[in-house]
């Protein structure tokens, strides 16, 4: 934006088309709005969405803990971590921080004994596994069987 000759009569005109013209190269503060879009995607890990979750939370000025907590548990897809963290809520964001640390080595403790256990049958599945347990039944198995009764009484 050029400024026109003989068009500034004053020192506050000069200011005011300074700051109409550069105005928007300004940073936008964020508000608590910003977090209302942060939603965790499939397959993403809650570390991940933490981290994002974060760095937005951190950029807002004033943000209250119970606002930042309320909006933390809405991003979550459910599961057992949200479920969790619904019934037992948080007081503030570190506690989050600490109880996702908790989740996730409880997540990899379990991929680890599951691995364990495969390796431990031989690499067998549950459905090989199903298979030797039936085998030798019959009519048994409990996939082949009909009602107990014949007739029920109301």
């Amino acid at each position: 934006m050029k400024v026109l000759p003989n068009s500034v009569d004053s020192f506050e005109t000069l200011v005011s088309k300074f700051k109409t013209r550069f105005t928007t190269d300004q940073p936008h503060h964020l508000t608590s709005i910003a977090l209302v879009s942060i939603r965790q995607e499939k397959g993403e890990s809650i570390r991940k969405l933490t981290d994002r979750f974060g760095k937005v939370a951190t950029s807002i000025q004033n943000l209250s803990q119970d606002v930042a907590i309320h909006h933390m548990i809405m991003s979550l897809l459910s599961g057992p971590f949200a479920d969790n963290l619904c019934m037992q809520p948080a007081a503030n964001l570190e506690e989050i921080g600490r109880r996702v640390a908790k989740f996730m080595q409880l997540k990899k403790l379990k991929e680890f004994r599951n691995q364990a256990r495969a390796k431990a049958s031989g690499g067998k599945g549950k459905e090989e596994c199903h298979n030797q347990r039936t085998a030798g039944r019959g009519d048994r198995c409990k996939d082949n069987r009909g009602h107990r009764f014949t007739r029920y009484t109301p």
